[in-house]
């Protein structure tokens, strides 16, 4: 069964609480595990079922990869574009994104949890460049953060942590901060709660998850 947490609120205006734990209420991270977030995203249909039923399904699979996992609320946002190669129509084509976040505690590595992710995009049936910004997609599953790890952007973009855009999407931040509002963000310490004011100006709807429904996205 998905667990999902209570939502955090945006504006307790409360500091911090050092002595709870960051870590998932699924369990406590023991040595060698760290606990992680993925955000997951999708705009187009799948086999006939809406992009937020590809989210759940792929949410459920990825349980049963990764053991439990903290589910937030389901987010509707119109499609955005920092790609100087997508115009304002390709955008405007776009149908509305659907958007979560999970965590959880694994012993993967960074790079293998990313691969994880990736392999599920393409059970999803996603294509093109899985790394491109401004594409439409069946679905999309970004390592958000590994522990309290800073990995600079090198020869491995799309293993920057956090990650590079965290801060500057609010239907990123928004569920993030449902399941770990305290959560110190490098390189500054400042918390997922903190940050998210600044991005309150973009507009998100929170959504009711749809009935699950059909077969799982999950990898061969």
């Amino acid at each position: 069964m998905m667990r999902t947490r209570k939502r955090a609120t945006t504006t307790d205006p409360r500091e911090p609480d050092p002595d709870r734990s960051p870590a998932p209420r699924s369990g406590r991270a023991s040595k060698g595990q760290q606990t992680f977030a993925l955000g997951l995203g999708a705009n187009l249909p799948r086999g006939g079922q809406s992009a937020a039923n590809t989210l759940l399904q792929a949410i459920g699979a990825l349980t049963r990869h990764l053991g439990p996992l903290e589910t937030a609320s389901l987010y509707r946002s119109a499609p955005m574009s920092r790609q100087p190669a997508a115009s304002p129509q390709e955008i405007d084509r776009q149908p509305n994104y659907y958007n979560t976040a999970v965590t959880g505690i694994t012993d993967l590595s960074p790079d293998a949890l990313l691969a994880l992710a990736k392999a599920f995009e393409l059970a999803a049936g996603r294509e093109g460049d899985p790394y491109r910004q401004d594409a439409p997609r069946t679905l999309d599953i970004d390592l958000l953060l590994y522990g309290r790890r800073e990995h600079p952007c090198g020869d491995r973009p799309e293993l920057t942590l956090p990650h590079p855009r965290l801060r500057q999407r609010r239907f990123v931040l928004e569920p993030l901060a449902e399941l770990l509002p305290d959560w110190p963000l490098p390189p500054d310490g400042r918390t997922v709660r903190d940050v998210l004011p600044e991005v309150l100006s973009q507009r998100v709807e929170r959504r009711p998850w749809p009935p699950t429904a059909g077969n799982d996205c999950a990898p061969p």
